[in-house]
């Protein structure tokens, strides 16, 4: 039986490598559409888990997920002694880069070797991590092709990326287009049908590095954007009396031409500040140099140290030093409403805190209970009247819907507010608050009309 039939039928069985946040919501969308999947995953622990139906990530349901491990759709291991039992076989393993901002492709490799050990004719394989073009003709065709086996004859090989959202309820691995890039055209229509039973627009390109750079392009656009609100946001505290927050949603009256974005102390998650450095390290291949992306890079990377600039001046003008001072971070999760610590700024910047002399240092995270940072464990300290009113500074990081922000407003001595999250509180104390964009920073004296 063909792979087409078998896809087509629903008896193709689909291995997924890397169950984290792409891979793991993809392996139960096959499994609820009918299909047979093997989930692979270095992390005995998570293996552990799945297997006995217990959910680790927000996006996935996991009344879905229990239900798919009792039929015994859904089985993970931690080796790939079955891999060869899988007709398609997805790589979403991570894809970091390195202290000095080269990308990292070891997992990939990884995983590429992995599926060699069970690589046979008619397998489809489809590479979704985020990488630089060319990775799928120029790293995994030859990898694959070792065995001897040739891709577009013996077994099929494309690119279709990611399009993961984590916290994102609207849009999820099934309602979210996706484009596909094949190294030939029956590698690319395979990859669209098999696409096709979970997923509701499948888009085919003319090749793999198409598919590549779709996917840099679209994260390096919110990139240089959010570069462009950060730089504003920092020329707005220095001028006085503007309102970064005010003029972003005041040009968002305009109905054309326009899109909203925002400030913040930085930005953080797997791709937005990760890829720029991939499309930037690979253009230097070509003798070419990407100074806008580059520029943009390197203002979010600054907002941090900019925040731990603010709090310096904040605390000095009321007489407080950081060595001296007692501080609560709010919120570690790189955004809103989810988890996923991975890039975080609200980490780094504990670590720039840790760094110039904070030695009283506590963080609150209703979604991080606990977090591991340079071999140390802390745990989320519970939020309360005496808590906040202890703290010589609050630093609100991530806004988490948790909040309430008028209890901490309320209580608080000093609040250095990075996301425009006081602007909702019904207690209005300008006096002890410094927003981010908001000119009224340390830059200029203090004004209660401020």
């Amino acid at each position: 039986m063909s792979l087409e039939t078998k896809i087509s039928q629903k008896t193709a069985k689909i291995g997924v490598i890397g169950l984290g946040y792409v891979g793991l919501p993809l392996a139960v969308e096959y499994a609820k559409a009918g299909f047979s999947v093997l989930g692979v995953d270095n992390d005995s622990e998570k293996v552990n888990k799945l297997n006995k139906g217990e959910n680790y990530i927000d996006d996935v349901n996991s009344k879905e997920l229990a239900e798919v491990v009792k039929q015994g759709k859904f089985i993970s291991e931690a080796n790939y002694d079955n891999i060869s039992s899988a007709d398609v076989i997805y790589i979403c393993v991570p894809t970091p880069f390195t202290p000095n901002k080269e990308p990292d492709v070891t997992y990939i490799e990884d995983a590429a070797q992995g599926v060699l050990t069970g690589l046979r004719k008619d397998q489809l394989i489809i590479l979704k991590s985020t990488t630089y073009p060319e990775t799928t003709e120029k790293l995994l065709q030859p990898i694959l092709e070792s065995t001897g086996l040739k891709v577009g004859k013996d077994i099929f090989l494309s690119f279709s990326p990611e399009r993961i959202d984590p916290g994102n309820k609207k849009f999820t691995t099934s309602n979210t287009p996706v484009v596909v890039g094949g190294i030939t055209k029956k590698c690319t229509d395979l990859t669209v049908k098999v696409s096709e039973k979970i997923i509701s627009t499948v888009v085919p390109l003319s090749s793999p590095k198409a598919a590549e750079m779709t996917k840099l392009l679209e994260n390096i656009f919110r990139s240089v954007n959010i570069a462009l609100m950060n730089e504003l946001a920092q020329l707005c505290d220095r001028m006085g009396g503007i309102d970064i927050w005010e003029v972003v949603e005041a040009a968002a009256t305009k109905p054309f031409g326009y899109m909203p974005f925002y400030p913040g102390p930085g930005i953080g998650g797997h791709c937005i500040l990760v890829d720029p450095y991939y499309l930037s390290w690979k253009a230097k291949e070509y003798d070419f140099h990407t100074n806008f992306i580059e520029l943009a890079a390197e203002t979010n990377e600054n907002m941090p140290y900019y925040v731990l600039d603010l709090i310096i001046r904040s605390l000095s003008m009321n007489g407080g030093a950081i060595a001296n001072a007692k501080f609560l971070l709010l919120g570690a999760s790189f955004k809103k409403n989810v988890d996923d610590i991975r890039n975080s700024p609200a980490l780094k910047l504990m670590d720039l805190l840790k760094m110039r002399g904070a030695e009283n240092l506590i963080y609150n995270d209703p979604w991080v209970p606990v977090l591991r940072r340079n071999g140390t464990e802390m745990n989320s300290t519970e939020l309360s009247e005496g808590l906040l009113q202890s703290m010589d500074c609050v630093i609100i990081a991530t806004d988490h819907d948790d909040y309430d922000i008028d209890f901490i407003v309320k209580h608080s001595k000093l609040i250095i507010d990075t996301r425009n999250a006081t602007k909702k509180a019904k207690i209005k104390n300008d006096g002890k608050i410094v927003r981010l964009g908001c000119g009224n920073s340390p830059y200029l004296p203090f004004h209660e009309e401020h």
